[in-house]
């Protein structure tokens, strides 16, 4: 019986990053780590001027102290979830520890940004290129560790498995895997705007990811889509409107890590489609209005993007805005398990 392994991982993910805001918060603003708040945001985000940030490394220390509580729990339990020596389980691991190595690099970027963006008392951190380059580093070592696991299949709902790496076309595997897990932590970050929206919606994502990962009796992943769920939920002690510290790219980064690890993990990244489908819209809006800003010579097409901004400047809470799109994420969940029961992905095991 391996199913309380998850469940404790929740709760000590939860316990730790809720608690850990007692030190961390007064910690940050002893250091005056506060958000700087654009001239051109709402106005009445000024309010939020100097509120502390990098308040991501609450969940981010949860994720990880609670993912070796889990294990430590399963050493001296037997419970078999880390240390079953099968070829599965140890292709099961590598997924587990990798999406972890992807959470935490990406947060140190965003550490890094956030950390430049204070020092210098400015709005923009790291150059464009420095993030970027980053982000790239990370993600491609973490690819890396996936091949050579040999966890390189991706399931496609009606279509079947297929091994991207043990094919012909063999460098799809890192192009399209650089375009999803770049995509995605960019898209997630784009999501961080208003108190409480990233980690609502991606509390909703992680959870569907945890259920996903139970049907299949992945353990491992379960687990840490279980660290996932806890961390969001005690960061939302603080963070839910009117929100006592931000995550700021440390947390978005670090989150977005997560969320497409648990998809990559569970062999089926395009399960992000439908449950990211609130990260995909925020990413979108700020495409269109960009280059409808450049063609038509300075209009707008939304108020402001991305697209959270939008419905805020037009008369939205910031509590309604969180409740609607964690609603959509919540639809977009449905989908994606419609998808996967039909799809026959429950049915590979």
């Amino acid at each position: 019986m391996t199913s309380f392994i998850p469940a404790i991982a929740g709760i000590a993910a939860f316990l730790v990053t809720a608690f850990s805001g007692f030190f961390i918060i007064p910690w940050l603003r002893k250091l005056k780590f506060g958000q700087v708040i654009l001239d051109i945001g709402p106005s009445w985000h000024k309010n939020k001027q100097g509120t502390p940030t990098m308040g991501g490394m609450m969940f981010a220390l949860g994720t990880v102290v609670a993912l070796i509580v889990a294990i430590v729990t399963d050493y001296f339990t037997d419970a078999g979830v880390f240390f079953v020596n099968t070829a599965a389980m140890r292709v099961q691991n590598a997924k587990v520890f990798a999406g972890l190595f992807l959470a935490v690099g990406l947060g140190v970027v965003g550490f890094l940004d956030d950390f430049t963006k204070i020092a210098k008392k400015r709005n923009l951190g790291l150059t464009a290129k420095q993030k970027s380059l980053g982000q790239l580093l990370v993600v491609i070592v973490y690819l890396v560790i996936l091949y050579c696991y040999g966890a390189t299949s991706m399931y496609i709902p009606f279509l079947g498995r297929f091994d991207l790496a043990n094919t012909p076309l063999a460098i799809v595997f890192w192009v399209v895997g650089i375009f999803i897990v770049y995509g995605t932590v960019n898209a997630v970050n784009l999501t961080d705007g208003i108190d409480g929206l990233c980690s609502s919606v991606t509390f909703v994502a992680a959870v569907a990811l945890l259920v996903f990962a139970a049907v299949k009796q992945y353990v491992g992943v379960n687990t840490l889509a279980a660290c996932l769920v806890g961390g969001c939920a005690g960061f939302l002690v603080w963070n839910w409107h009117p929100a006592k510290a931000f995550m700021g790219d440390t947390g978005s980064m670090f989150m977005g890590g997560l969320v497409v690890a648990l998809a990559y993990a569970l062999d089926c990244p395009l399960i992000l489609l439908p449950i990211g489908i609130i990260y995909i819209v925020e990413t979108m809006s700020v495409i269109i209005q960009v280059t409808y800003f450049k063609k038509t010579g300075g209009k707008r097409l939304f108020k402001m993007s991305p697209i959270h901004h939008h419905f805020e400047m037009s008369g939205w809470s910031e509590v309604k805005i969180v409740g609607v799109f964690s609603l959509i994420t919540l639809i977009g969940c449905i989908v994606a398990a419609v998808l996967l029961y039909f799809g026959g992905y429950f049915e590979v095991m």
